[in-house]
């Protein structure tokens, strides 16, 4: 009786514990997920009450010719960005794992870009991407090549976030670099015997046994990017020079989804529709994450990973 008191005891301090973050939980996840749900079938904003609108909300949404060009250019972002930015990392940390003289500070400044704040990074890029004196076009007048406006012309800006992307990849860097390090030596020292090339050891041995990890990041860094928007609102508001200006950019061509989201909400005050737009995106994210999952799954088997 008295180990039962004291086990039941244990559990009622350690729910009590938990308490702050279950509250916060329901209160900050849980709660508005299901009211976005309901409000996604309203006509809803801070002033008015909501007023039930059934499917209005995702009738006009899937008619508005703006929330496509929104998807394309959040599509052509995921999809361009996510490998390049995986392809990076994996690089760097192939590099880091050999032994050569300063290897700790060339990680911490493989690294650093990722604890910079987003905000400030971005006033750095814009700058840098400045068509007139900014550092790139600069590099580029050095080898007698001329840069383009980068954030100007609408064929060049949406490549421009992605050379942002790539600038910031030392989360992933160091991830693939622990998988790096877990793989046996063994399996390369059996293939050097066997007169295996460089390539092959890659090919054949380092990516099926950090393809699961590789794959997790692949996933990690394909939702983050259907989730960007800090770096575009802060380069349609220094380029409008309004932080309450809806803008997508030159022709909406950095126009991504979320911005868009977030003009329906915070600028037209169309908080229904925005709701109908977050789970759309929802339902978007996590199909192409059950689709990733289930590829990646045959993909590890036939290569005899684990």
């Amino acid at each position: 009786m008295k180990k039962t008191a004291f086990k039941r005891q244990d559990e009622i301090h350690g729910l009590l514990f938990a308490l702050p973050w279950i509250i916060g939980f329901f209160g900050f996840s849980v709660i508005p997920f299901i009211s976005s749900f309901y409000y996604s079938f309203t006509e809803f904003n801070p002033i008015l009450p909501a007023k039930w609108v059934g499917l209005e909300n995702y009738r006009y949404i899937l008619s508005d010719p703006l929330l496509y060009k929104s998807l394309f250019n959040t599509f052509f972002y995921a999809f361009i960005s996510t490998p390049v930015n995986l392809g990076i990392a994996l690089g760097l940390a192939m590099l880091i794992t050999r032994s050569f003289r300063g290897r700790t500070v060339v990680r911490t400044i493989f690294f650093v870009p990722s604890i910079i704040p987003m905000v400030a990074a971005t006033m750095v890029w814009i700058w840098m991407f400045d068509p007139t004196y900014g550092f790139i076009n600069a590099a580029l007048g050095g080898f007698g090549l001329e840069g383009p406006a980068w954030l100007i012309n609408p064929k060049t800006t949406k490549w421009a976030l992605v050379i942002m992307g790539a600038w910031c990849t030392g989360t992933t860097m160091l991830i693939c670099l622990a998988a790096l390090q877990d793989v046996p030596k063994s399996y390369y020292e059996s293939a050097e015997i066997d007169g295996a090339s460089s390539a092959v050891k890659f090919f054949r041995i380092t990516i099926p046994c950090i393809s699961p990890v590789a794959v997790y990041q692949l996933i990690l860094n394909l939702i983050n990017s259907f989730q960007y928007f800090t770096q575009v609102y802060i380069i349609t508001a220094a380029s409008s020079g309004r932080t309450s200006a809806a803008s997508g950019g030159p022709e909406n061509s950095i126009l991504m989804y979320p911005l868009y989201l977030f003009h329906n909400a915070f600028i037209y005050m169309r908080m229904g529709r925005a709701s109908a737009m977050a789970w759309i995106l929802f339902v978007i994210i996590g199909f192409l994450t059950l689709l990733m999952i289930k590829s990646a799954g045959k993909s590890i088997n036939s290569s005899g990973g684990e």
